[in-house]
């Protein structure tokens, strides 16, 4: 049997037609839905990006972050900033896998890498196709146990164009005023530079390249007789938020102003944009969602074509979502993970048809995904998993795997047991909790009526800590703006330092 994972960054569930969005079209997400399980309750055990592929290709968690792990490495990693890039030192997690770890396609091919020259021996063929920067950053090994990866550079932030190509550009078209001068300014340049100057049509954008060059593979592997596991993973729709005019022009028609393609994180943005500009934000996101969706199903149709539905289990995910103005919020603050960047999606289409056109509510988390695959190829895994084996579920067997789903990110964790939800600090500190059954907009916070919940979801946390301690207390940087740490430090009670943005504002 082949393994096919499609994996995308910043796709929020609420944004996908097979899971109750009424106005953004998905026709090929909400076609493979009806011949998958939809789980409606798949979260992360870890946040960002790094962190939840080091859980799926692992079958490990990633969470806790332990005080050591601080205390070894937080400010030797910071003092390594400039070369590992922007923010990322700094993020429990976003590391690479350790190495007495095996990784999914080596447990596939049942032989762990050899450590100086990467070759592989076994049945199955083995691929990653993506566009995801990060995979490739400085002291990053998350393509073991791949023959064949393809890595399209220059998404977000990554260093590959020449900034001064942005010069051929009208930048005022992508950058607003309030943004002159400012981290968010370089960042785009970098972006545009990488991409507007150089793009010609929509096959140039990273989701397009990404799946086309996954269904190149699949064709030029059209005459091989071994199974594959092949990994498909965009950033899109990942900001910057720059779908082609067309897929705006869906949601947005005769729009006239700046495309705000990176509105930034926290609560700045909302109050610095125009209601106009708020809702051209959105349509920019919703256009690249469907933009995914258009070139997932062009890469479904090359699956069709070469008869591989009969013989290929496909999982389609994504690590996260992201806030686009609601609770006053945008992106994917730690001390904000609330529904729109909590909920992931995953659906799961086996080639028998055990499981299509059913829905779960189970909670499962990325290393499931990983435990899954492990489990229905039969294959013994070097050690014990964290993840859990979905299967069961898909046949009707179980109705769940865990009772409760907890998630760490910098210095935040998340907590659901039931119907509620904890998020707080990792020292337990500035606890909110939702009652999800009556409040699923997570607009009431019950954590002053209800500490004896507060206590049994963050003893949930510590438990998974195994009892220890996750996080020191770091001095809180409320003095600095920088993009980095509003993001890391950022919460509903410190807020964030909007001075130089509203100067600059005017």
């Amino acid at each position: 049997m082949n393994v096919i994972i499609v994996m995308s960054d910043t796709l929020r569930r609420d944004h996908v037609g097979c899971y109750g969005n009424t106005w953004i079209k998905t026709p090929n997400m909400d076609r493979f839905a009806q011949e998958s399980m939809v789980f409606d309750r798949a979260v992360p055990e870890a946040l960002p990006t790094l962190p939840v592929r080091r859980a799926l290709l692992t079958g490990m968690r990633v969470f806790p972050f332990t005080k050591e792990f601080f205390a070894s490495k937080h400010e030797t990693r910071a003092a390594r900033t400039p070369f590992l890039g922007w923010h990322n030192a700094f993020m429990p997690g976003w590391e690479g896998i350790p190495w007495d770890l095996a990784t999914l396609p080596e447990m596939i091919k049942q032989k762990p890498s050899d450590l100086i020259t990467m070759e592989q021996t076994g049945a199955y063929r083995t691929a990653m196709i993506t566009d995801t920067a990060p995979y490739f950053n400085a002291l990053m090994n998350y393509h073991r146990g791949f023959d064949h990866y393809d890595f399209i550079r220059g998404h977000e932030t990554d260093p590959y164009g020449v900034p001064s190509l942005a010069k051929r550009l009208d930048l005022d078209r992508w950058i607003p005023p309030y943004q002159k001068n400012t981290e968010m300014e370089a960042h785009n340049i970098k972006y545009l530079a990488n991409t507007q100057a150089r793009w010609r049509g929509e096959a140039d954008h990273f989701a397009p390249q990404t799946f086309q060059r996954a269904i190149d593979w699949l064709e030029d592997s059209r005459e091989a007789e071994d199974p594959f596991f092949l990994l498909v993973d965009t950033w899109d729709p990942h900001e910057p938020f720059d779908p082609p005019k067309d897929y705006v022009d869906l949601y947005d028609p005769g729009y006239e102003g700046v495309d705000i393609i990176q509105p930034g994180y926290g609560p700045s943005p909302s109050v610095l944009m125009t209601e106009k500009e708020i809702k051209h934000v959105r349509a920019l996101y919703a256009g690249k969602v469907t933009m995914v969706d258009t070139w997932f199903g062009k890469f479904m149709d090359k699956v069709r074509e070469l008869s591989l539905l009969e013989n290929t289990l496909i999982i389609v995910t994504s690590d996260h979502g992201g806030q686009l103005g609601e609770h006053g919020l945008w992106g994917k603050c730690p001390a904000a993970m609330y529904n729109q960047v909590i909920d992931c999606v995953l659906m799961i289409r086996h080639p028998e048809g055990i499981g299509a056109g059913q829905r779960s509510d189970a909670l499962v988390q990325h290393p499931d995904i990983c435990a899954t695959v492990v489990n229905a190829l039969d294959l013994t895994p070097p050690y014990e998993l964290d993840g859990r084996d979905l299967m069961p579920i898909l046949r009707g067997e179980k109705r769940k795997v865990r009772d409760y789903a907890t998630c760490g990110y910098v210095l935040h964790v998340w907590c659901r047991e039931g119907d509620h939800v904890l998020i707080c600090r990792a020292n337990g500190e500035e606890p909110q909790l939702f009652d999800m059954k009556n409040d699923p907009d997570q607009l009431q916070d019950i954590a002053p009526d209800h500490p004896e919940i507060v206590k049994r979801l963050y003893g949930l946390v510590l438990g998974d800590a195994h009892d220890g301690p996750i996080a020191p207390s770091f001095k809180r940087r409320d003095s600095h703006t920088s993009i980095l740490t509003a993001w890391m430090d950022w919460s509903p009670f410190t807020g964030w330092p909007m001075s130089s943005a509203f100067e600059a504002r005017g």
